[in-house]
């Protein structure tokens, strides 16, 4: 019966979708090993190169956003949306699917879109505690939504919605080597405590300049070691601040980390942004973390995902616009303080959804044959 299991899998435009999105299809193929899935993403977006990379075959739509700065620009989005439609249309006619997921996105609009009015059946996944904009419109023709936190019928039908939490990257979990193990892989001493801090996958400012801002008080900390992901775009600038300031031995700089397991197995502390992907990975491992939440993101979503683990003392917040002040000493008392890692590490734990890519998997199916 899988032989004829075709399912389309449509978003995209950061990692937070693109993780999820690859971990639902990895576990339909580990059920179904015969099922044909496609991906639909936007031209020149992440998931172009991402997904490929995962071994998948991706389909590009010109869609994009609207600007809401400069309104008179929004009659070339419109023709791209009425493309992009067009184009979907081509895509479901050609490959036939028998489900449709969405996995938040600008994609994800036009080929659900054309998914529903077909009558295939679509499910939705929602990563964050605050509903974006295209899954909130979808919301009417999918059969099922799929949130991670608690409280989303404020934006969905409450009858289709499957608390699921959400798909995390495989390596993450499945990272085998001890802590020292993983410290010496970086270079680091195996005994002494470690803060790890990541800025995403492009990295952020906020997060680098609380580094490069205070190296002097990272030098007089013999006992604590760091790993600072900058991210790609920041790289070169961080690098030669430190190179400037003189040699750091408990400091690793890197613009990638291609293990993330291994880095979080050696830190104690994380310093993150606070994206629903990573929170779902802090959640599952039980990681102590800093959230740092991005101003740049549509309804402040950031900010909300961060509150709804403050609110239950699983994670510790730090403004944006104070983080340069205050993020460094706020981590070097936190991790300092055993009790208090104790604490985070319990409550935070308490919070993870296990299996997500499987439930999911196995909800897409039941659409796709019709199935309850």
């Amino acid at each position: 019966m899988d032989k004829d299991l075709r399912i389309i899998i449509s978003g995209g435009g950061t990692g937070g979708h693109i993780f999820p999105a690859v971990s639902i299809a990895n576990a339909i193929k580990a059920k179904y090993p015969d099922a044909k899935i496609l991906f639909v993403g936007a031209e020149g977006r992440m998931e172009m190169q991402r997904v490929p990379a995962a071994g998948y075959e991706i389909k590009g739509l010109p869609i994009c956003g609207f600007d809401r700065k400069h309104l008179l620009k929004n009659f070339v989005v419109l023709f791209k949306i009425w493309k992009s439609q067009r184009m979907a249309k081509k895509i479901i006619k050609n490959f036939k699917p028998m489900a449709a997921v969405g996995v938040g996105g600008y994609a994800s609009g036009p080929t659900l879109n054309v998914c529903a009015a077909k009558g295939i059946p679509c499910l939705i996944q929602e990563q964050n505690s605050y509903a974006g904009v295209t899954n909130k419109l979808l919301a009417k023709k999918a059969s099922k939504i799929c949130v991670a936190y608690e409280g989303m019928e404020r934006f969905f039908p409450a009858d289709k919605i499957i608390m699921t939490g959400n798909p995390v990257r495989q390596n993450v979990l499945e990272t085998t080597i001890s802590k020292e193990e993983a410290r010496k892989q970086f270079g680091l001493d195996p005994e002494k405590k470690t803060i790890l801090l990541v800025g995403g996958s492009l990295g952020a400012r906020t997060i680098n300049e609380s580094m490069r801002q205070h190296l002097d008080k990272i030098k007089e900390e013999n006992d604590i070691q760091f790993i600072w992901q900058t991210g790609k775009f920041y790289i070169e600038e961080m690098k030669q601040a430190v190179e400037s300031f003189g040699k750091l031995d408990n400091l690793v700089v890197t613009d990638f980390i291609g293990d993330m397991g291994a880095a979080y197995t050696a830190a104690d502390l994380v310093i993150s942004r606070a994206g629903a992907s990573s929170i779902s990975e802090f959640q599952l491992i039980g990681k102590p973390v800093i959230l740092v939440p991005s101003p740049n993101v549509a309804e402040d979503h950031q900010t909300k995902n961060a509150m709804a683990l403050v609110n239950k003392n699983a994670a510790m917040y730090v403004k944006d616009s104070e983080a340069a002040d205050v993020l460094l000493n706020t981590a070097l008392a936190t991790i300092k303080d055993e009790a208090k890692l104790q604490s985070l590490n319990e409550n935070i734990l308490k919070l993870g959804l296990k299996n997500s890519a499987d439930v999911i998997a196995d909800e897409v199916v039941k659409l796709a044959w019709g199935t309850k």
